[in-house]
């Protein structure tokens, strides 16, 4: 797994594939965080993916080269839920991934969210507003929405949501390759 950090205006890589199984399919992950709940759940399923053979990339949405991201045959975008809606790092990245040809990429989206009365039912999470966005750029969604519940606005998250999106990131791999 690679993260993408910001070095003087430019981006790198820092490679993390130690069993040199880096071969295509290429994805990436990209998050935002507040607590390093959504940075969790977006490593596990980074993690998961390359476990099954791609090349991952992770990187917050304030790190991400827009323009690179034509480079890659898969997406997934995921961010807390601030608000019954996304973070406001999220509406600018997504505003500006609509100015890069993504159309045709596979995706899948994903949020981090407190369990509450206003949003017991996926009806005003962050991963819907982000799926929305992202199939209005005609991003091929390969599997359904899914929130990992924090426990408390600050986390930790709930027990077994790293498990579960380590297994989401193997059936992930399943489908790109």
């Amino acid at each position: 797994m690679r993260v993408i950090i910001e070095s003087g205006g430019d981006f790198q890589t820092r490679s993390f594939c130690e069993r040199g199984n880096c071969e295509m399919p290429k994805a990436i992950v990209i998050y935002d965080t507040k607590f390093g709940n959504t940075e969790k759940i977006a490593k596990t399923l980074a993690e998961g993916m390359e476990e099954h053979g791609v090349m991952v990339d992770y990187a917050r949405v304030n790190e991400v080269d827009i323009k690179k991201l034509v480079e890659y045959d898969f997406l997934a975008v995921g961010g807390p839920t601030h608000n019954l809606g996304m973070s406001e790092p999220m509406k600018d990245f997504l505003e500006k991934l609509e100015t890069v040809d993504v159309s045709g990429k596979e995706g899948f989206c994903f949020d981090t969210r407190v369990q509450s009365r206003f949003n017991r039912f996926d009806l005003n999470s962050a991963a819907k507003r982000i799926e929305k966005k992202m199939k209005k750029m005609k991003v091929k969604m390969i599997k359904s929405r899914t929130s990992a519940i924090v426990e408390g606005r600050e986390g930790p998250l709930e027990k077994g949501a790293q498990e579960t999106f380590e297994e989401i990131g193997k059936e992930i791999a399943e489908l790109i390759r």
